[in-house]
């Protein structure tokens, strides 16, 4: 299963966002549950570091499925609106496959 925790402040403020493990849907040989996290949060993290200009760290490790990315000020409407679609696109899969696949979970920080 992978599991994305979204971390926000108190003030509803993107803060970090965590995704690890592998979904274990496999349909034809294809893990698509996979493929599709994987899409949405490396596009996730390219948009916001090329269009929106976040100030960022992130570390990976593809063997296990893991990605960090944590701001490092605060983000921007454009940021905002990023992770806004992230968490859409998540949603949606989450709603699709069944949390057996992904779990979507947010935590305040």
């Amino acid at each position: 299963m992978t599991t994305v925790i979204i971390r926000k402040s108190g003030q509803d403020e993107y803060k970090s966002f965590t995704c690890m493990g592998h979904a274990g849907y496999r349909r034809f040989s294809k893990d698509i549950v996979c493929a599709a996290v994987s899409v949405l949060v490396i596009n996730a993290v390219n948009s916001l570091e090329e269009l929106a200009n976040e100030d960022i760290s992130c570390t990976a490790d593809e063997k296990t499925g893991f990605i960090q990315c944590t701001f490092n000020k605060e983000i921007s409407a454009q940021g905002t609106l990023l992770m806004d679609s992230l968490v859409l696109g998540l949603s949606h899969i989450e709603k699709e496959y069944g949390n057996k696949f992904l779990k979507l979970t947010f935590e305040e920080v």
